[in-house]
């Protein structure tokens, strides 16, 4: 027998559109969509709300619940609207969704977030009982309460540019009401 008829090739030329780089769930995972700040922000704010959750959750006991409650509950909400917001921009959702939409509800949703894990972190501290958890949490807390605040600002701040680019220079409001319209 010779080689030709019982060896085969044993590397493929075209693996063809399921098979490569990008196959499988990283195929429908895309990043660019946010610049590289943000990106980062968002996955600190994902990260930090989830450990401020993780060590609240370690809390055995308290002697004023309130606030250890409501820390639980921002903690947790803050946590699952950071990674749907997340998750809407690095998906194929975002394109079947109106991207201004997006960005508003992201506008609103990180400020919410921001002053309501803020608040809640501050209830904590006032009603804690300085376990290492919780002190644990609190900061956790304070540092998520600051990205999605710190996020808001850079967001403010492009809308703002934005809106800058899209206003006419030098034209005031009554000039622009007595100048005919074909001038």
């Amino acid at each position: 027998m010779e080689n030709g008829a019982v060896y085969s090739p044993t590397t493929e030329e075209d693996p063809g559109p399921a098979r490569g780089p990008r196959s499988g769930l990283a195929a429908y995972f895309f990043l660019d969509r946010l610049p590289g700040p943000r990106r980062v922000l968002k996955g600190l704010q994902l990260l930090l709300s989830l450990l401020a959750f993780i060590c609240e959750e370690v809390v055995s006991q308290c002697t004023l619940c309130g606030g250890l409650y409501f820390f639980e509950f921002v903690s947790c909400s803050a946590f699952l609207l950071s990674l749907l917001i997340l998750i809407v921009y690095c998906t194929p959702f975002y394109e079947r969704v109106d991207t201004t939409k997006v960005k508003s509800s992201d506008f609103y949703i990180t400020l919410g977030t921001g002053c309501v894990f803020l608040l809640a972190s501050i209830i904590f501290v006032s009603t804690h009982d300085r376990t290492s958890a919780e002190i644990a949490a609190i900061v956790f807390g304070f540092l998520a309460s600051f990205m999605f605040l710190l996020d808001f600002a850079i967001m403010l701040y492009e809308k703002r540019q934005e809106s800058q680019l899209r206003k006419p220079e030098n034209t005031t409001r009554a000039e622009a009401l007595t100048e005919p319209l074909n001038a």
